[in-house]
């Protein structure tokens, strides 16, 4: 089952799968009407002008009948749009790109805040689309803002960027031995090579700060003096970024699941291994206790167990898993990675999403017949063969060209062999090497934060994609902000997600009054 919920989970986790002082909040000025186009002031740089002033042409949304996202924005009211900016902003007049954006118009036309753009992480997840899955969870709040979906620079409609790979994003399991952890160095430099290869001249342009650029230009076409943000996971770092840019552009911010500037890096699953192995050990409980449905055992024990054995048995031969034209080979470096993405949530229908897939797992593993449910199936299309290509590329070329990586791939295999004692399962995957070690190195210096803002920020305390002393760190980082922590729950992204009232008031609360709790406050799991 596919619910808006499931959907932003999706689209903010595609591969990653990352004491305050009391202070008035951000004052809430309105924003003028949308209705008359009128460019929001000049370009900040000499050169820019023509970018900030340009004139949208809005139009509809599908692009052929199976663009079902399209379709369903033309069937919502939107509009589309597509916003030229530089390749490189230090190069104005040099070659161009292009960047799509959709527009759900607020109805409470009286009442109109302004324009919230909203990015549903990744990174190099497209967010055409993502109104659509937020505004339900906004109730009359989402009727006063315009909604804005954007596809970042190099991902779905927006220019595109494809480096013709074979799989898509994602880490894959470097196993246990040091064969696997040398066959994944090898796809690593594969990668890197393809890239550069196919590539080479966009990659440098490839970055947050540039996608920062972006949004400031798409707020001038709008015709916004400020713009708010809506950012989930990889999000919440180009909300960061774009508010230490750009910091008298921005109204309201909301940052969830957000990720600590100074420890963004290319390892962005580095040291969560102890919160997967929390939402391992309590997914596994619930599938215990439901072992009449999944078979998979009728303790914690015996599911991790029954698991461990389906790892072995791909690691001597590959699972066959699907039916025709869905039919995967599935190694153990592939198995881990299916289980270690659908963690990343518990609410009662990804549990029971993840329990019956496993559950498919096991009986491939015995040599039985398996067939695919159709979200399964595309989600393996997407993570293990190359129509997942335009998003891992996106996605490894955003994270390499950001900040630096360690470049001996020994120092990823004493990672994992530090860690495979305590973390068999995960510390393969969290602490492998990734395409940045031979990428080449980033020509702009890492976001950091000088700027204080006074940001929602919302944390889950078990996150087991970007751990919850992230957002703590960048709630210390920044005094004005307020802190909205789920307590006990394994979740990442909360906000539209996870179905808490505390947590969707107290959102809904401050982007419709730009008044920020008065103090740091934690929701009920």
């Amino acid at each position: 089952m596919t619910t808006p919920g499931t959907a932003l989970r999706r689209a903010s986790a595609v591969g990653l799968a990352l004491a305050a002082g009391l202070t008035t909040a951000l004052a809430a000025a309105p924003a003028a009407p949308a209705a008359t186009h009128k460019p929001a002031d000049a370009a900040p740089t000499a050169g820019l002008g023509r970018y900030y002033q340009q004139r949208p042409h809005w139009q509809g949304c599908a692009r052929g009948t199976d663009d079902e996202t399209g379709r369903a924005l033309d069937a919502a009211g939107a509009r589309c749009a597509d916003v030229t900016v530089p390749l490189d902003y230090s190069k104005p007049r040099g070659r161009t790109i292009t960047v799509a954006v959709s527009r759900l118009k607020a109805t409470d036309t009286r009442n109109r805040i302004g324009s919230l753009l909203i990015n549903p992480g990744g990174p190099g997840g497209p967010g055409l689309g993502i109104g659509l899955l937020v505004r339900p969870t906004m109730k009359e709040t989402g009727a006063r803002y315009d909604l804005i979906g954007m596809d970042p620079r190099f991902t779905g409609r927006s220019t595109p960027l494809d480096c013709g790979l074979s799989s898509g994003p994602g880490l894959l399991s470097a196993g246990p031995d040091r064969a696997g952890f040398d066959r994944q160095t090898a796809r690593a430099k594969d990668v890197a090579q393809r890239c550069r290869t196919t590539n080479g001249p966009l990659l440098p342009h490839v970055t947050t700060r540039n996608t920062a650029r972006d949004i400031d230009v798409v707020r001038s076409v709008l015709g916004e003096r400020k713009i708010s943000y809506l950012g989930f996971s990889y999000g919440t770092y180009l909300g960061t970024a774009y508010t230490q840019m750009f910091p008298k552009r921005y109204d309201r911010v909301v940052l969830d699941s957000a990720l600590d500037p100074d420890r963004y890096n290319p390892r962005l699953l580095k040291g969560a291994d102890a919160e997967n192995e929390k939402a391992y050990d309590d997914w596994a409980r619930w599938t215990a206790a439901r072992d009449s449905t999944y078979g998979l055992g009728r303790t914690r024990a015996q599911v991790r167990a029954t698991l461990d054995d389906v790892i072995a048995a791909s690691a001597r031969e590959p699972l066959t898993v699907g039916t025709a034209p869905d039919v995967f080979r599935l190694d153990n470096s592939q198995v881990p990675a299916l289980l270690f993405t659908e963690l990343a949530d518990e609410t009662e229908p990804a549990r029971a999403s993840l329990a019956e897939h496993m559950a498919l797992l096991a009986r491939a593993a015995e040599g039985r017949p398996t067939t695919l449910p159709p979200a399964f199936a595309a989600l393996m299309r997407s993570v293990f063969t190359p129509a997942g290509s335009p998003v891992a590329s996106a996605q490894t070329a955003i994270l390499c060209g950001d900040v630096a990586a360690p470049r001996d791939p020994e120092t990823y295999w004493r990672d994992i062999e530090n860690g495979r004692t305590a973390h068999p399962l995960f510390a393969p995957l969290t602490e492998s090497i990734t395409p940045c070690a031979f990428w080449d190195r980033p020509r702009e210096a890492p976001v950091r934060v000088t700027h204080d803002t006074p940001a929602l920020i919302v944390a889950s305390t078990g996150d087991p994609r970007v751990p919850y002393t992230n957002s703590a760190t960048l709630h210390d980082r920044l005094p004005s902000s307020r802190l909205l922590t789920l307590d006990g729950a394994n979740q990442h992204v909360n906000y539209a997600a996870y179905g808490n009232t505390c947590i969707d008031s107290t959102v809904n609360s401050y982007l419709a009054t730009g008044r920020l709790p008065a103090r740091d406050r934690t929701c009920a799991k």
